[in-house]
């Protein structure tokens, strides 16, 4: 059965999540961020418990992320991931989102659900907010891709600012007794 999440499925959300983030697959989700986003997720439910979670997050008025796609060791294989991205797609496009993108590993999965590789660069700065939390921030590895949803036509709004590089100086205060020096 797929579903949105519920209030009980986080903890089960939480360690399907965080298993696969100890293996490098995504991040580390904290279970307050989970409860916080718990909207955003859609779960399957097999034997009376959550075996696969996938999240749908609003970045901007024309664009969301597929994240968080995740299915229990022991029911990968079965085509779980794909009823929970077609779930997503399908939520995007009643909600009128003209584009869905997702930054992956599994390059070939997304493709096969019609997503196409883009330059990284050319996603809007939003995109960006979890990369400071992510240890592979400086390196990274993952595939940017992104789908064109079946929205009707005129509704695509300005497109979010993109990121830019910008140097932001910092002065640090080093208090040595009762003498302060400013460092640069």
């Amino acid at each position: 059965m797929l579903r949105h999440a519920s209030i009980n499925d986080i903890p089960a959300i939480g360690k399907i999540i965080n298993d696969c983030a100890e293996s490098g697959l995504m991040l580390h989700r904290s279970m307050a961020d989970l409860y916080e986003n718990m909207r955003d997720f859609h779960v399957v439910i097999e034997d009376h418990k959550v075996v696969g979670v996938c999240g749908l997050k609003i970045v901007w008025a024309s664009m969301a992320e597929v994240y968080a796609l995740a299915v229990a060791p022991e029911y990968r294989g079965r085509g779980l991931g794909r009823q929970l991205v077609l779930s997503v797609i399908d939520e995007a496009e009643e909600l009128g989102l003209p584009k869905l993108m997702t930054l992956t590993y599994e390059k070939e999965f997304f493709a096969r659900l019609g997503f196409e590789t883009v330059d990284r660069q050319s996603l809007p700065l939003k995109v960006w907010s979890e990369c400071v939390r992510c240890p592979k921030n400086q390196a990274c590895d993952e595939v940017a891709m992104v789908r064109t949803l079946e929205t009707p036509e005129n509704t695509v709004p300005a497109e979010p600012p993109r990121p830019v590089q910008v140097d932001v100086p910092v002065q640090l205060t080093v208090y040595a007794g009762q003498h302060r020096q400013n460092v640069d």
